[in-house]
């Protein structure tokens, strides 16, 4: 009992990095993803969750073995084998992806917090400051604690489909009998929910905590099940989003673009509480995300360009590190305050970006984890390797696809 207890504590302490993970990737273009998902389609894309499950934990699980192996950041190690010109050109497109996913997630903060009356000149400054100051005054177990308590406010849209009573038995045969369909608007929406789920920043920061967190070999099972915990944590709540905006919009062919109109649009039907409980999902969202993706960037172009990362060091000891989070979240907010920005154009071309580097990425980490003076025994296996190359392909189909709909909307119509 004794040991069962040691193993239990063990795994506690080491879990973190792939919930969080997890969770942040439910930000605020997810989050809308999700939400015009449910209302177009009503259930017919939820057997793309079963699959998305799978994809999701082969690419973390392969940068948590390789952070586990070798000690290093992806980011170092693509510098390392493939050269700086290269690291370079790939971290100008994460920055840039960055800081339009950062705008994003800025632009749910004032979306959710205008819902409930607050107004986004006094929201997003507010928010900016508290999460400026948590990485600044914070260390890396701290920090981490914060946002693994943030996790757990994603209850609120399980909460919130619950309480919903939508039709379980319509929603288990739509679960594992695929609906498919070959028109445009419903292959866009396929590709956007694949591309929102599986993003590039998501295997660099999975992997850089890893590293910075001190995980040793002998407990990398126990990051395969953190990694499980992540994946399944994301598909929940992208489950429940869908299922409550299938059930209340699309059964009443009420359109929506955005997360805030779905909250909005919520409330005559499935009352205030839902509503409520969909609007602080996506503050809470956003708030997380805004902490975790400038975070990633600033772990990456460190990593890449040989600075001193990481939270548990002080300003003096990587300047760089702190200047770059702190330009992302000031640019970040700021372009929110600005009178009619064009966040929609910005939206759309971080999307962009992002689809542009996710084929680079997921190819670099199979060249990587395959690497045998770089990983020795813990090469992928044929069977997994085969899996992993096919789910690669896959992806970068998707992303091409995604690339292609999102500069050209009108593909198709």
């Amino acid at each position: 009992m004794k040991k069962y207890w040691q193993k239990i504590l063990l795994f506690l302490a080491i879990i973190g990095p792939g919930i969080i993970t997890g969770s942040v990737d439910n930000d605020a273009g997810g989050i809308t993803t999700y939400s015009l998902a449910g209302a177009q389609f009503g259930y017919s894309l939820l057997w793309t969750l079963i699959p998305l499950f799978i994809f999701y934990i082969i690419a973390q699980e392969m940068c948590v073995r390789m952070g586990i192996v070798t000690g290093k950041g992806l980011s170092s190690l693509i510098r390392e084998n493939f050269g700086l010109k290269i690291t370079f050109w790939v971290s100008i497109l994460l920055v840039l992806a960055q800081l339009g996913n950062t705008i994003s997630e800025f632009a749910g903060i004032a979306a959710s917090m205008e819902i409930f009356g607050v107004s986004k000149y006094i929201s997003v400054p507010i928010a900016a400051i508290g999460i400026w100051l948590l990485i600044i005054k914070g260390n890396y177990k701290t920090v981490e604690k914060v946002f693994l308590v943030a996790s757990l406010f994603y209850i609120c849209y399980l909460i919130a489909g619950i309480v919903d009573h939508p039709p379980w038995g319509e929603i288990a045969v739509s679960m594992i009998k695929p609906n498919i369909s070959f028109k445009s608007d419903y292959l866009i929406m396929l590709i956007a929910i694949v591309g929102t789920t599986i993003a590039p920043w998501m295997q660099f920061y999975v992997q850089a905590s890893v590293v910075e967190k001190g995980i040793s070999i002998k407990d990398y099972k126990y990051s395969k099940i953190d990694v499980v915990f992540g994946a399944l944590a994301t598909c929940i709540v992208v489950f429940f989003i869908i299922v409550l905006c299938a059930h209340n919009l699309h059964t009443h062919n009420i359109r929506i673009e955005t997360a805030e109109d779905a909250a909005l649009a919520l409330k005559p039907l499935a009352g205030n509480f839902a509503s409520y409980l969909f609007a602080f999902g996506l503050f809470n969202a956003s708030v997380f995300a805004a902490c975790v993706l400038p975070l990633t960037t600033a772990y990456y172009i460190c990593e890449a360009l040989g600075f001193e990362s990481g939270v548990d060091n002080s300003f003096k000891e990587a300047p760089q590190f702190f200047i770059l989070y702190t330009a992302l979240i000031v640019l970040g907010a700021l372009i929110i305050l600005i009178p009619n920005a064009p966040l929609i154009a910005i939206m759309y071309t971080s999307q962009v970006i992002n689809g542009l580097l996710l084929p680079f990425v997921l190819i670099f980490m199979l060249l990587l984890i395959n690497n045998k003076e770089l990983m020795g025994n813990y090469v992928n296996s044929k069977i997994y390797n085969w899996i992993s190359w096919i789910v690669t392909i896959i992806l970068n189909i998707i992303t091409l696809f995604l690339v292609i709909t999102t500069i050209f909307p009108d593909i198709g119509k």
